[in-house]
């Protein structure tokens, strides 16, 4: 699966354009992050804990965008974009999204 955030992709022709691949995660802090991430705070500096958590959900919210770009028969997946919202206090979505097309 070629994933771009690109219009197109260079030497490749889109055949076929099948529609919105997208996948989500919603995801929660915890007590004990919480805890490291107010001292880190008070002392400064990045807040790894945090870094690892939207990584993490990022990645699973790409990998959800490619099993449903796969569901549709796409090869390829264009104008890739990530965001992100607030549910409610203390938990957030990510959501990857674009477009399934085939190439060749």
């Amino acid at each position: 699966m070629i994933i771009v955030t690109t219009e197109q992709i260079p030497n490749k022709t889109i055949v076929e354009t099948l529609g919105i691949a997208r996948g989500s995660t919603v995801r929660a802090r915890n007590i004990g992050k919480d805890i490291f991430a107010g001292l880190k705070n008070i002392i400064g500096g990045e807040i790894s804990e945090y870094t690892k958590l939207q990584a993490q959900s990022r990645d699973q919210a790409l990998k959800r965008m490619v099993e449903d770009a796969e569901s549709l028969g796409a090869n390829a997946i264009v104008n890739v974009r990530l965001t992100t919202s607030m549910v409610m206090q203390g938990c957030s979505e990510i959501l990857a999204y674009g477009t399934a097309v085939i190439i060749k």
